[in-house]
């Protein structure tokens, strides 16, 4: 697993949580002026922290604690998005079917991210 991925970006994670927050980023444009500083910015920064944390663990896999830690702020961050999605669908902001299908993407990249914490060793570096 690990040897063949060179960088975060190659990662299955990284690249549904990307091109999912990319598509949150378009949806949330539609979003009312009064949600700016509510559900359009929450939104964004949880769906880009996902981004962001999985760069930051990659960079951390010398350290098991350290990696694992990392991926758990990505989960958590995940999570997140799928409630500023679910808030979004209930608002009325966000149609159902879009909603569905982003939420299922994060329901994806977790699952991913799990099994990447319950199981980190391939993806560690060797101790030097």
């Amino acid at each position: 697993m690990s040897k063949l991925v060179q960088s975060h970006s190659e990662l299955e994670s990284y690249r549904k949580a990307f091109e999912a927050a990319m598509q949150l980023f378009e949806f949330s444009k539609g979003f009312p002026k009064e949600e700016t500083y509510s559900l359009t910015d929450q939104s964004r920064r949880s769906s880009r922290s996902v981004c962001a944390n999985l760069a930051e663990a990659w960079r951390r896999r010398r350290y098991r604690a350290a990696f694992i830690n990392k991926l758990n702020e990505c989960e958590g961050e995940a999570a997140e998005t799928q409630t500023w999605i679910e808030f979004a669908v209930r608002c009325g902001y966000l149609d159902r079917e879009s909603g569905r299908v982003l939420y299922q993407i994060y329901d994806e990249v977790l699952r991913l991210l799990v099994a990447m914490i319950c199981n980190p060793d391939p993806w560690l570096l060797p101790e030097t």
